[in-house]
C-alpha cells in the first residue's frame, strides 16, 4: 500500500517530501500453537504536502487501497486499515480508512 499511495501522489503531481514520507505497519496474529494467521494489518503514514494539494491528497488516500494488488489479494481474509498524519502546509491533518 505504501508504494501504491506513493504512486497515487506522484500520478496526481502532488509535490511531497519523499524523505519524510514514512509508514509504520502493525499486524495482529491470532491462533494457537502451529495454527496461526494474520487477523489484521494497520498502516500509519506520515507525509507532508503543499496546502493547495489537500483535496488531491485526500482523494489519493481514499482510493489507494483499491489500486493496491496486495490489499486486493487479502481483502476479506485480513482486515486492513490505514491512518495518515499529513502536514498540509502549516496544518497537521489526520485521515483514516473507512470501516470495511
Amino acid at each position: 500500500m505504501y508504494g501504491t499511495l506513493r504512486g497515487a501522489l506522484a500520478g496526481r503531481k502532488i509535490a511531497f517530501d519523499r524523505d519524510g514520507y514514512t509508514a509504520t505497519v502493525e499486524g495482529r496474529i491470532v491462533g494457537v500453537g502451529k495454527t496461526i494467521r494474520i487477523k489484521s494489518i494497520h498502516m500509519q503514514y506520515e507525509l507532508a504536502v503543499p496546502a493547495e494539494s489537500r483535496e488531491a491528497t485526500e482523494r489519493a488516500l481514499a482510493l489507494h487501497p483499491q489500486g493496491c494488488p496486495a490489499h486486493q489479494s487479502v481483502q476479506g481474509a485480513i482486515t486492513v486499515t490505514w491512518e495518515a498524519r499529513v502536514r498540509v502546509g502549516d496544518e497537521i491533518v489526520t485521515f483514516q480508512s473507512q470501516a470495511e
